[in-house]
């Protein structure tokens, strides 16, 4: 049974640890995108395909437009023009339903005051299992949220949207502020999940990019570009590439 929880006005989330969605394809599709901002254009005929049981990425500099991008498709941002569809289904309305998309935006959406145990007991998840996948949090069982640091609080959020019991999940900047001792767990973690769902991330810390996804594109100049060889990085001058990505 879900569980809905209101964090904010603007966010509800559907928790279901059980999060067996089912073995059929489902796709998500942005197509024909165009976004602008006091006559100026960010977005310019953008493209992308995320499908379950895989991980796609998005890189771009900063002020690229992969912030807008994720907003776009989760419904909080509207576009001049384009389409975001799931199965060829057009999602016309601004909200979303938490089976189809959920969303870790870049700023923190868990109350400060509320601790761990409430949680956990509010999302109707089970502490050990979180605790067993990143053991350092054992000891904040009764802890506040708010008095954890950024990364993790950061580790606690993108465990929330991960498990949840959708088809896509949205991740942006999730290694951000994130303790090189965790990011293999949470890498981990990700792709596990991506056996049952869908998972699009944006990180400017692309070699995680790199390691983890199946699909990448980069936005340049307002548009996507389908990477098809890790040179390609390189060519659309994003960054140099180590040789180890190149091998």
């Amino acid at each position: 049974m879900d569980l809905c929880i209101r964090i904010r006005p603007d966010i509800i989330c559907f928790i279901n640890y059980s999060n067996n969605m089912g073995k059929m394809m489902q796709t998500l599709e942005v197509d024909s995108v165009i976004l602008e901002f006091n006559n100026k254009r960010v977005l310019q005929d953008v493209y992308v395909k995320c499908q379950t049981n895989s991980i796609t990425g998005i890189l771009g500099r900063n002020g690229a437009g992969k912030s807008c991008l994720m907003n776009i498709i989760y419904g909080k941002l509207t576009p001049l023009n384009g389409t975001v569809s799931i199965n060829n289904q057009v999602l016309l309305d601004h909200s979303r339903k938490s089976k189809e998309i959920m969303y870790l935006p870049q700023f923190d959406f868990i109350p400060k005051h509320l601790s761990l145990k409430r949680i956990f007991k509010d999302f109707n998840l089970e502490f050990l299992k979180f605790a067993n996948d990143f053991p350092e949090f054992e000891k904040h069982y009764n802890t506040e949220i708010g008095i954890l640091s950024g990364g993790e609080k950061r580790i606690i959020e993108i465990y929330i949207i991960l498990i949840s019991n959708t088809r896509f999940c949205l991740l942006d900047e999730p290694f951000s502020h994130v303790m090189p001792l965790h990011v293999d767990s949470i890498k981990n973690l990700i792709k596990r999940e991506s056996e049952s769902k869908g998972i699009m991330i944006t990180d400017h810390l692309y070699e995680h990019i790199l390691d983890i996804c199946d699909n990448i594109y980069l936005i340049k100049d307002g548009k996507t570009h389908l990477i098809n060889r890790i040179e390609e990085i390189e060519l659309l001058k994003y960054a140099k590439i180590k040789a180890a990505y190149t091998q």
